[in-house]
């Protein structure tokens, strides 16, 4: 039988093909076990490896430790059926396994600086178990090299082979966002590069099976890495922007909302809507920073953004403080229901959320806090360490200001007319995700305040 760096496509053309061989997939977490589950749907037998025996348990019995559409119901069957494992062993897994897929996290420290020790303790626990022949692909978003130096120097020490030589190497990011996983990595354009001609054709080859978008050959790994950080530098750079604007829209009394949408209509304008910045993209950019040090140059644009995108949640306070102030209220001892604890509207996902930083900032200002999300329920949201009520009626019981951290579709059709009789008035809203009318929440008597529109004060 062909090793994974001789495959051909006559190898793995066909589902029955394929289940000649394994694929281990080491981190199970949102983006990790999707890939785990379209390898299985391929034809594969697959290897789950995570570190969380919570993790392995519920893989075991066809469940996921997250929220996310159709997961479940692939997982189920491919682990009823035998073609998916999960183990917490991953250097007996390598061992058995053909390509080996790492999808573990890089985390940013306290101090801004990278995290790679779930890196290395990974790459080394497969490293004793790989196989010559084998195919590995890191998936992780790391700074432009890491992959060329720690990976690459962590596989060779444990495993005593040579990459290129004796194993291929590739990289390639991972597009996709939490609630539509499966479709992006299913259809989303695939960026690889990898050590030399063969570990890029091998790449190529197997995320084939699984990825019907484009694959995006580039020149080595280095780029790959540099276009998963490029991506998501723009997008915090763009939205650092959109809060810049929306903070003079306030002074000005111009609608960002409006304005925005004027402007996208010019075909070389793609203004972002300003927002709390939650999830990933506020940790990719130190990845980046930290190399750029390490080369002995300064992104100084990426900085000025992150700070301005980390000043959104001193905004978001100081919107509540001016909006309280127009009730005649004062912000010490007042009432406030924040709805929403996602990371983004309408997914499921507490990771990389705002919202508790925020409701400890209101709190710190003598605020009695309440928070309410219809995507959790009354235990999670408890587990998650937030005060709450059961429903959302009796959340916004006597409150003196509403925040709308995420935006989630649902609250767009909350009911002001009934709201306003919940709380204490006169009250105001304070509208983060851009779900509510200005002039509607006015005309029912709240006082509006969202970031970019309406009137603020310093």
């Amino acid at each position: 039988m062909s090793t994974a760096m001789t495959f051909r496509k006559n190898n793995i053309n066909t589902p029955k093909k394929r289940g000649k061989y394994t694929v281990c997939v080491v981190g199970c977490g949102r983006r990790g076990l999707p890939h785990a589950c379209l390898f299985a749907e391929a034809g594969f037998k697959v290897i789950g490896v995570d570190v969380d025996q919570q993790v392995i348990n519920l893989m075991k019995m066809g469940r996921a430790l997250f929220a996310e559409p159709k997961l479940n119901a692939i997982l189920k069957k491919h682990v009823k059926n035998g073609s998916l494992t999960a183990t917490n062993d991953a250097r007996k897994a390598a061992s058995k396994s053909d390509v080996i897929l790492f999808v573990v996290p890089t985390p940013i420290d306290q101090k801004k600086k990278s995290d790679y020790s779930h890196v290395e303790k990974a790459c080394k626990d497969v490293g004793m178990g790989l196989r010559s022949g084998s195919l590995v692909i890191f998936a992780s978003t790391t700074g432009p090299g890491v992959t060329e130096t720690l990976v690459r120097e962590t596989l060779e020490t444990a495993s005593g082979l040579k990459a290129g030589v004796d194993f291929g190497l590739a990289y390639s990011p991972i597009r996709a966002i939490s609630g539509q996983i499966l479709q992006d990595i299913t259809s989303s354009s695939r960026v690889v590069g990898a050590v030399n001609e063969q570990s890029l054709k091998t790449a190529c080859l197997v995320l084939s099976t699984i990825v019907r978008g484009k694959l995006i050959k580039v020149r080595d790994i280095k780029t790959a890495e540099a276009v998963k950080l490029f991506e998501n530098v723009y997008r915090d750079v763009n939205i650092g922007l959109a809060n810049e604007l929306a903070r003079f829209c306030e002074k000005a009394g111009v609608d960002i909302i409006e304005v925005q949408a004027a402007a996208n209509t010019q075909p070389y304008c793609h203004l972002l809507v300003p927002r709390i910045v939650g999830g990933h993209i506020p940790n990719d950019p130190y990845l980046l920073v930290e190399e750029a040090e390490n080369v002995n140059t300064k992104l100084k644009m990426l900085m000025v953004a992150r700070k301005i995108n980390d000043e959104m949640l001193n905004h978001t306070v100081h919107l509540v403080r001016d909006a309280l102030r127009l009730c005649g209220k004062p912000m010490r001892r007042a009432k406030v229901s924040v709805l929403g604890v996602s990371y983004r509207p309408n997914v499921k996902e507490p990771r990389g959320s705002s919202t508790g930083k925020l409701v400890e900032m209101l709190k710190k200002k003598g605020v009695t806090v309440r928070v309410y999300d219809s995507m959790f329920s009354y235990k999670e949201l408890t587990k998650l360490g937030y005060s709450v009520k059961r429903t959302l009626a009796k959340t916004v019981k006597g409150a003196d200001c509403l925040v709308i951290a995420v935006g989630h579709d649902r609250f767009k059709r909350l009911n002001l007319k009934k709201l306003k009789f919940l709380v204490r008035s006169p009250a105001a809203i304070v509208d983060m995700g851009h779900v509510i009318d200005p002039e509607k929440a006015e005309n029912e008597g709240f006082v509006y305040r969202g970031v970019g529109r309406g009137l603020a004060t310093e």
